[in-house]
C-alpha cells in the first residue's frame, strides 16, 4: 500500500483518480475500515495539506470550515459557536474526546452513514460543499451529496475541500438533538436539526428541519414553510410539523429501535430542537 501527501487539490485529484485510492482526512473511519479488512487500498490520499483544508475563516457572506479541520477544533471556536451552534452541538457529540481530536467533517459526510451527526445539522443551516476535481471546482448543497449508505454522488478524482455556511441572520438560531440507546460514544436512533429566523414581531420568516437515521439518507422535510413561514408558531402548526417529520420516516429496524419506535421519536425530537432553536432567535 501506498502512502502519499499531496501539496495541493490538482494533486490530490490526480492521486485520487487512481484504482484503489481512498482519502485519509482524520482516519477515524478508513482506518476502522482497513483493520477489519473492509477496503484494501492500493494508495491512500492524505489530503490534509491540501490550501484551506484545515482552516476556519468568516467573512461577509459567512463561514469557511475546511474538510480536514477536526471536530474539536472546529467546537472549540467560540464565534463559530455563536453563529451556528446547533452544527457545533452536532460535532460535539461524535465519538470521544480522542475521536474528535481526528474526527473531519468531510469524513463524517462522505463516510455516508444514515446516522452522521453533523450532517442533518449542515443540511438545515443550509451549509454547501466545495469540491475539487480534475477540471474546477464545484459548489454542491449538502444534502445532495449521499445517495445510499456508504454512496455519494463524488466521482472518481473527486474530493471535498470545505463547506460554507450562510451568515446567520440577526434574529436566527439552529439547534441539533439526537436520541441514542446510551448516554455516550453510540449511533443515532434518530438525530434532528433546525434552523429558522423569525421577524420583528416573532413569525417565522424560514424554517429548515433535517431527520437523521430515519432513512436510507438524511432527509430534509418538504412542506414547513407553509405551515409556519409569516405566522408564529403555535400549537396546530407545531403537531403538524409533528406528523411531517413522522411522514418522513422509512427506517429500519435494528437492535436501537424499531421501525413504530424510531418515527415516534423523529417527531419528538423535531418538536424538541425547533423549541431550542426558536429561543435561540429569540434571543433566550
Amino acid at each position: 500500500m501506498e502512502y502519499v501527501t499531496p501539496q495541493s487539490a490538482s494533486e490530490a485529484s490526480q492521486a485520487l483518480l487512481q484504482e484503489g485510492a481512498f482519502a485519509l482526512a482524520g482516519g477515524t473511519d478508513l482506518l476502522v475500515k482497513l483493520k477489519t479488512r473492509f477496503v484494501s487500498p492500493s494508495i491512500v490520499v492524505d489530503i490534509k495539506r491540501v490550501p484551506k483544508i484545515m482552516t476556519i475563516e468568516q467573512s461577509a457572506e459567512g463561514w469557511w470550515i475546511g474538510a480536514a479541520t477536526p471536530c474539536a477544533e472546529i467546537v472549540e471556536h467560540d464565534s463559530l459557536s455563536k453563529d451556528w451552534s446547533g452544527i457545533v452541538e452536532a460535532l460535539s457529540l461524535i465519538g470521544s474526546t480522542q475521536i474528535q481530536g481526528r474526527a473531519t467533517l468531510g469524513g463524517n459526510l462522505c463516510n455516508a452513514s444514515p446516522a452522521a451527526d453533523s450532517v442533518p445539522a449542515l443540511i438545515a443551516a443550509g451549509a454547501t460543499c466545495v469540491i475539487s476535481g480534475q477540471t474546477k471546482e464545484r459548489e454542491e448543497a449538502v444534502e445532495n451529496i449521499v445517495t445510499a449508505p456508504g454512496i455519494t454522488t463524488l466521482s472518481k478524482g473527486e474530493f471535498i475541500i470545505g463547506f460554507k455556511l450562510p451568515k446567520p441572520k440577526l434574529r436566527s438560531g439552529d439547534a441539533y438533538l439526537r436520541l441514542i440507546p446510551r448516554s455516550e460514544m453510540d449511533i443515532a436512533v434518530v438525530g434532528a436539526g433546525v434552523s429558522l429566523s423569525v421577524t420583528e414581531d416573532g413569525k417565522i420568516e424560514a424554517v429548515r428541519v433535517s431527520l437523521g437515521a430515519i432513512a436510507p439518507t438524511q432527509v430534509l422535510l418538504t412542506g414547513l414553510e407553509d405551515i409556519f413561514v409569516g405566522k408564529e408558531p403555535d400549537d396546530d402548526a407545531i403537531q403538524k410539523l409533528v406528523a411531517v417529520a413522522e411522514k418522513a420516516c422509512k427506517p429500519i429496524k435494528d437492535k436501537r429501535g424499531t421501525i413504530e419506535y424510531r418515527t415516534k421519536i423523529a417527531g419528538v425530537l423535531a418538536k424538541r430542537a425547533f423549541a431550542i432553536a426558536l429561543k435561540r432567535a429569540n434571543g433566550y
